[in-house]
């Protein structure tokens, strides 16, 4: 069984560049390729990586309902054969890294039945992976619909503030809610920079969630996001990737 990373927290916290870094170093220790999933329908995790943006799961769907609903999707092929090969063929595979983006959710109007047979068509993919890191969407959506299979490890990533120190107890507390099972759970607080002021290390000591890392302000990885360059290109001397 694969091992599976998500990364959860509100938006801007740095969600995305803490997958990327840690799809990074992941990439040095293992052989083999790892899945990264981008579960945030406003995708860029491609970027991060260095690969072209993939046809998304959610326009998979889509085409499915409204082939559906037109009644052309026919006999000669099932319904599982048809969306295994459609995802199969989304997947953007990178020399050590693949990508599979998500996109929209599912809506009111959604194919339900489209739905349940991808969830069990993204697990089946991921079994075939050592790690699965899913950059999830602001909040909990995906793993709460189970778009996520069980979560070895929950970051949730945070800003040096006490607002976002607020936001990610919500997301803790919400782990223990949903038909997930979280085995693990750390806050990893990004874009530290300086001491830490004693209000915010109270409140991160009141916590029932440890404290898993601290990423320290890096200008290098501002710099390959000004260029638009990916940051699986960041050096083993940058500070955040040392953390990492």
């Amino acid at each position: 069984m694969p091992k599976t990373i998500a990364l959860a927290g509100k938006g801007g916290t740095g969600k995305t560049t803490i997958a990327a870094l840690l799809i990074h170093d992941l990439m040095r220790r293992i052989s083999g390729p790892l899945l990264a999933i981008d579960a945030d329908p406003a995708a860029n995790l491609h970027l991060a990586l260095g690969l072209p943006m993939p046809m998304t799961v959610g326009e998979i769907r889509e085409d499915m309902s409204e082939t559906a609903q037109k009644g052309e999707l026919g006999v000669a092929i099932s319904r599982h054969d048809y969306l295994t090969h459609e995802v199969q063929m989304a997947l953007e595979e990178g020399e050590q890294v693949d990508l599979l983006a998500m996109g929209r959710p599912e809506g009111q109007g959604c194919y339900c039945a489209a739905n349940h047979l991808l969830r069990t068509i993204i697990d089946s993919l991921g079994d075939t992976y050592k790690y699965i890191v899913v950059d999830n969407e602001a909040g909990m959506e995906h793993i709460s619909r189970r778009t996520t299979r069980d979560v070895d490890m929950l970051l949730i990533v945070s800003d040096p503030t006490i607002r976002g120190i607020r936001t990610a107890e919500s997301i803790s507390d919400l782990a223990e809610e949903i038909e997930v099972n979280v085995h693990q759970k750390m806050l990893v607080l990004n874009r530290v920079a300086g001491e830490m002021p004693e209000p915010l290390q109270e409140a991160i000591d009141a916590m029932d969630l440890p404290l898993g890392s601290m990423i320290p302000a890096d200008p290098k990885v501002n710099e390959l996001d000004a260029l638009g360059k990916p940051l699986i290109q960041l050096n083993s001397d940058s500070p955040s990737f040392r953390e990492i």
